[in-house]
């Protein structure tokens, strides 16, 4: 511990109130924020002769200063010390990348309901359902719905032009109300059986379709009765999955930690309505050393402030203290049981959410294999150097049009042994000839290593281009200028036919191009960092053309308001006719004089 650094000072200084304290070391870095129901007693708790954690010992031996902020409740303790854990990422704090939302089943509340996917902030207008813990489990979940209740998907201006019914109605996944193919009432009732469906109510929706089958049959209506029939059975075979459903309508999370082979795993299961949803594994940071339950109570603390909090959650350790759950309650203004599982239906849940975590640690482990070995073979063949203890860090460009409109540029940045998406750029290519790949390229890379060369950002152990010997030699010419020829720089050119595994690597020195086996694993690991370039320059230019595309070229026409452009479009039925226009003709166009019929002219040739 710093020798200027007081403990028993400070812990006379301190309150008994609830608030969040920061561990700070020397240089004023954090290096751990916490939550407390009592300052004192918390803050005490590290400064204890023989600390249980080595993590803990070794970050007490680092804090020169505390700070403390009081709240007036557990709740806005909880609050702060997730914001600030979010907006410091402290070197001892387990960390949990879940900012994500959750996705949810939606029934719109039109004329005719439209049952869809949905993620985002949720409303009053429409009845959602979840959050279900990916989109494969919501996407099952609707080809579910629409096999039992044939409800719409489509989006309402799809559903008001139809004249005739779509492939959905074919296949028996759509009942056909765009058209009129079943009736209104008919269709309400649907809506009424899916909805109760996702409520758990599975029982009430069989024995009111087992009324209406019988009703059916005794009016001779065999056809609806057969209709009835089928979604019966469809929900039963629903309901006879041993163990997966609870025909209680439950709503709980199943959150559990395992620690397996150095590594450490959180599992969230979610059941909704009774029926267990799927698993979302996460493997927090900064996490060694700890102990399952201090894992445990980090994730419930930083998920549940950004998710819904379920009426109960059940756990596979028993937690060190009930700050989090007490903290939770507060939140919720409701009694949250966190507890272990009792009977035969919550275990099972939870020994199914350890044997996926189990799984979700085998797979990573695999992952993180065959990427250090990628890596390692990628060093061996590019001659890298890297300083010890340093993540290798690749940086791939890639440039993205259509016949040089909206044309941008890509950044992706590889690191450690994944792809670091937070880090990721976008260069929106300006001033330069459209379809001039090589002054795009130019002004990507100068745009990036400004930065590097002024010291305000890291440099890479690696730069990827993805293009041949002239976009290589324009990025090396800017590296020249900014005096970082040193960063070792490969351009990727694709083979015949732009075939994988034909690449070819293009150096800057004067080395000959390399042509990989196509089952060497560098080449592998440059590819996937290549592929996902590409993907993310297009998907850019994507968005930017179709913003261009949204905004008319007359808005950017100085002395062009609202009033003379809806004049010009009126008259010459859109911008392509008043583009064919010539001088003359647009000074037909009242409003338009001849001076702005010349500059409209020149500014659309």
């Amino acid at each position: 511990m710093d020798e200027t650094f007081d403990a028993k000072t400070l812990l006379a200084t301190l309150t008994e109130l609830p608030g969040v304290y920061r561990m700070l070391d020397a240089a004023d870095n954090v290096l751990y924020v916490g939550k407390a129901k009592n300052l004192k007693k918390r803050v005490s708790s590290y400064f204890r002769e023989n600390h249980p954690s080595p993590r803990i010992a070794l970050m007490v031996a680092q804090i020169a200063k505390v700070e403390t902020t009081i709240t007036r409740s557990e709740a806005e303790a909880l609050l702060l010390e997730n914001n600030l854990i979010k907006s410091l990422s402290p070197r001892y704090n387990i960390l949990f990348r879940d900012d994500k939302s959750y996705p949810y089943i939606v029934l719109t509340r039109d004329p005719c309901p439209r049952l869809g996917f949905f993620r985002g902030n949720t409303d009053r207008k429409s009845d959602f359902f979840g959050p279900f813990p990916s989109s494969l489990a919501v996407r099952d979940s609707i080809n579910l719905l629409q096999r039992m209740f044939r409800l719409r998907t489509c989006e309402n201006s799809v559903f008001n032009n139809r004249s005739r019914p779509c492939l959905l109605y074919q296949i028996k996944r759509c009942s056909g109300p765009c058209v009129d193919l079943i009736a209104p009432e008919a269709y309400a009732q649907d809506v009424k059986m899916a909805s109760m469906f996702l409520q758990g109510r599975q029982q009430e929706v069989i024995g009111r379709l087992s009324a209406a089958m019988e009703e059916a049959a005794s009016e001779l209506a065999f056809e609806q009765a057969a209709v009835l029939r089928d979604q019966i059975q469809s929900l039963r075979q629903v309901q006879d999955k041993q163990y997966v459903e609870s025909n209680k309508g439950e709503d709980v999370d199943v959150v559990v930690v395992v620690e397996e082979s150095g590594m450490i795993c959180v599992n969230l299961a979610m059941v909704r309505g009774g029926r267990h949803l799927g698993d979302k594994p996460q493997f927090p940071s900064n996490a060694g050393h700890s102990a399952p339950s201090e894992v445990l109570s980090a994730f419930l603390s930083q998920h549940y402030l950004i998710h819904q909090i379920p009426m109960r959650v059940y756990l596979n350790v028993v937690l060190p203290d009930r700050e989090v759950v007490d903290a939770l309650a507060e939140l919720a203004k409701r009694p949250v049981p966190v507890l272990e599982p009792r009977q035969t239906m919550q275990k099972v849940w939870v020994e199914m959410a350890e044997q996926n975590a189990r799984l979700a640690i085998l797979a990573r482990r695999n992952t993180l294999s065959r990427q250090s070995s990628r890596l390692a073979a990628l060093h061996e063949l590019l001659g890298l150097d890297n300083e010890e203890g340093k993540e290798t860090r690749i940086e791939c460009f890639d440039i993205s049009h259509i016949q040089g409109e909206s044309t941008v540029a890509s950044c992706v940045v590889y690191q450690g042994t994944g792809m670091r998406k937070a880090e990721y750029r976008r260069f929106n290519i300006q001033g330069v000839q459209p379809g001039d790949d090589y002054a795009a390229i130019r002004q990507a890379v100068q745009r990036r290593y400004e930065k590097v060369a002024s010291g305000d950002s890291i440099a890479p152990t690696l730069i990827l281009i993805d293009g041949g010997r002239g976009q290589v030699n324009m990025a090396f010419s800017v590296l020249q200028e900014l005096g970082l020829n040193y960063l070792p720089l490969v351009g990727v050119a694709k083979g015949e036919g732009r075939k994988p595994g034909l690449e070819s690597l293009i150096f800057a020195d004067a080395r000959e191009l390399v042509q990989l086996e196509p089952e060497h694993p560098a080449l592998h690991l440059i590819q996937e960092i290549r592929d996902e370039a590409h993907r993310f320059a297009v998907s850019g230019h994507r968005a930017q053309r179709s913003k261009t595309r949204r905004t008319s070229r007359l808005e950017e026409i100085t002395g062009i308001g609202p009033v003379r452009r809806k004049a010009l479009i009126a008259h010459f039925g859109g911008l392509q006719g008043i583009s064919n226009a010539g001088v003359d003709q647009l000074t037909a166009v009242p409003g338009i004089s001849r001076d702005l019929a010349e500059t409209i002219y020149t500014a659309l040739h």
